[in-house]
């Protein structure tokens, strides 16, 4: 039995004749491509990279390209299998680039960015963590250490694959037009980061309150920040906000922050008693400060009630000034109480000028109401 039919020319694509048994070959291996794809992208292969300590996010770059250059290596091989000639070493049309020089580039750009974020990680908790340097500078340090070596590795890599930046001119003066219009928040954001990095008017750590978001900066990216609330909520501020708008920072410098509670006592209380009393609730505090100690101020004198105000410090709770706070008022309610010293409440004293004459006529009418009648 004669299977020569499957050899015979059945279609004709740019000008070479296709058979039915190349049909079979480009649909066997482009499947096995997918297939290869998807096994790379498995949970396996992930488990497999992150035996090297690499991050989730650069594994999750690094499978997407492995599955899209298998993708890719099995779709020219279909091609080729199917008759229609594709060289690896030729030139892809309108590419001065082969299929080999593009897959070793993008294996030396996968390796620049790892070396990138290795040397970030050697420097953070190896080789600055004894340097006697802020935690937050030791940060600083190694981002921009890392920039750096992505963009001279980036370089390399280019002029290595025979990509020459001189080529790139043209390219360039396009993207700077670009930068000018569609990408200046992206540039604008970016310099921001550097800026912060540098001047550091925010580091790891800190609580801020910017553009309307408090919480307390985990990490400074190159184009954000981000930044978690008390609700556990992470929220991406861009880093040019940091720049260009204003920025609390709780912790600048010096970690400790004064937290001012206002308390109002009755008119009559003893003044001393209720200085003691406060003292006393600020003390018992194991979160606040004994230097600089609790201090009690008299305000004034309110509408219905003598009006106090406790200053305390903390190094600990500018996190949670809600908590430090409402602990306080707890411990202020429960001593005050024990002391006898009233909490008032707004109270008004309702004088009546003209009401009596109106009372007695009305007593007196109701009197006559009341006699029987005359008979």
């Amino acid at each position: 039995m004669s299977f020569a039919w499957l050899d015979a020319p059945l279609i004709k694509i740019f000008g070479h004749d296709i058979s039915l048994l190349g049909i079979i070959a480009f649909v066997g291996f482009f499947s096995a491509g997918l297939l290869a794809a998807k096994i790379i992208q498995g949970d396996s292969i992930r488990r497999l990279f992150g035996r090297f300590k690499l991050e989730a996010n650069f594994i999750a770059i690094i499978t997407t390209i492995l599955s899209l250059c298998a993708l890719v290596f099995f779709t020219v091989t279909a091609i080729n299998a199917a008759g229609i000639p594709l060289a690896w070493n030729g030139p892809i049309p309108g590419v001065s680039l082969s299929l080999i020089q593009i897959f070793f580039l993008i294996a030396l750009l996968i390796a620049v960015f790892w070396f990138s974020s290795r040397t970030k990680r050697f420097l953070f908790n190896r080789f600055l963590v004894n340097s006697g340097l802020d935690r937050s500078l030791q940060y600083a340090i190694a981002q921009l250490v890392s920039n750096l070596v992505l963009i001279v590795g980036i370089f390399i890599v280019l002029e290595n694959t025979g990509i020459h930046l001189g080529a790139l001119t043209v390219f360039a003066g396009a993207v700077g037009v670009g930068v000018g219009f569609g990408l200046q928040n992206i540039t604008s954001n970016f310099i921001s980061g550097l800026v912060i990095l540098a001047e550091r008017p925010i580091t790891i750590g800190d609580r801020v309150e910017v553009a309307g978001v408090i919480g307390q900066v985990q990490k400074i990216n190159a184009r954000s920040t981000v930044v978690v609330t008390n609700d556990n909520i992470a929220t991406i501020v861009p880093n040019q906000k940091f720049i260009d708008s204003p920025v609390t920072n709780w912790t600048y410098g010096d970690p400790r922050v004064r937290f001012r509670l206002p308390v109002g006592v009755a008119y009559g209380s003893d003044v001393e008693k209720v200085r003691d009393t406060l003292i006393a609730a600020a003390r018992a505090n194991p979160q606040a400060l004994s230097d600089p100690a609790p201090s009690v101020f008299f305000v004034g004198f309110g509408e219905s009630s003598l009006n106090f105000e406790l200053v305390v410090w903390s190094d600990k709770m500018s996190h949670r000034p809600r908590r430090f706070r409402s602990d306080l008022n707890f411990a202020i309610e429960k001593n005050l109480r024990d002391a006898g010293i009233e909490i008032p409440f707004p109270q008004r004293d309702l004088h009546i000028r003209s009401g009596v004459p109106k009372l007695d006529s009305l007593t007196k009418s109701t009197d006559d109401s009341k006699a029987p009648p005359s008979s």
